[in-house]
């Protein structure tokens, strides 16, 4: 009897196991998708992107509520902060490409980790897949626009990558170092050249 309690908590532990790992695995950016056949605008900012979304999932995959809440000093951001931070840049990032306002101040509902990463992984991912199937000159003409209340402004899409592209590239490494810190490193596996992990 003893061994058949054992069978089913490690064939239990298996199941759900392999439901976590599926669960990640239909996320978007698991891996980085298949380079453009052609160079283009849009086909270069749509491969930073997914370049992004690769590192994104990989830094934030399985961090810890111990992870969540650190932060190397206390004038510093939480990780949890930081990820806020990193969904509004992505939010940025897709109104961005789709020449659509962001609105300020933001009005986020709550969310639990699991469906702020899930959120800011399919922000990226739209994206991505915009630029993929707009026509040539679509960058040309997109800017970044902030609008607050009756006042707005505009921005032209290079602010785009030196601004939240950059800086949301920025942000990640940040990540990667604090879950190092915290005792949860990045999995060894991770190869940001490839665009894909060892398992």
């Amino acid at each position: 009897m003893r061994n058949i309690l054992i069978i089913a908590l490690f064939l239990g532990y298996c199941l759900s196991a392999n439901a976590q790992s599926n669960d990640m695995k239909a996320l978007p950016f698991h891996q980085i998708p298949d380079a453009p056949d052609t160079y283009s605008e849009e086909n270069i900012v749509a491969r930073m992107i997914d370049g992004l979304g690769y590192r994104y999932y990989w830094a934030t995959k399985d961090l810890r509520p111990e992870d969540l809440a650190y932060k190397p000093s206390e004038d510093s951001r939480m990780v949890s902060e930081t990820l806020d931070h990193l969904l509004g840049l992505s939010e940025t990032i897709l109104n961005g490409v789709k020449n659509q306002p962001n609105i300020r101040p933001a009005d986020r509902p709550e969310r639990s980790f699991e469906e702020q990463r899930a959120q800011t992984l399919y922000y990226l991912k739209e994206a991505s897949d915009y630029l993929r199937s707009a026509k040539a000159g679509t960058i040309a003409e997109a800017k970044i626009i902030f609008q607050r209340g009756d006042r707005s402004s505009e921005f032209p899409f290079w602010n785009m990558l030196n601004g939240p592209i950059a800086d949301a590239i920025y942000h990640v490494g940040q990540i990667v170092a604090f879950r190092r810190a915290s005792g949860n490193p990045l999995d060894a596996g991770v190869n940001v050249f490839m665009g894909k992990t060892r398992e």
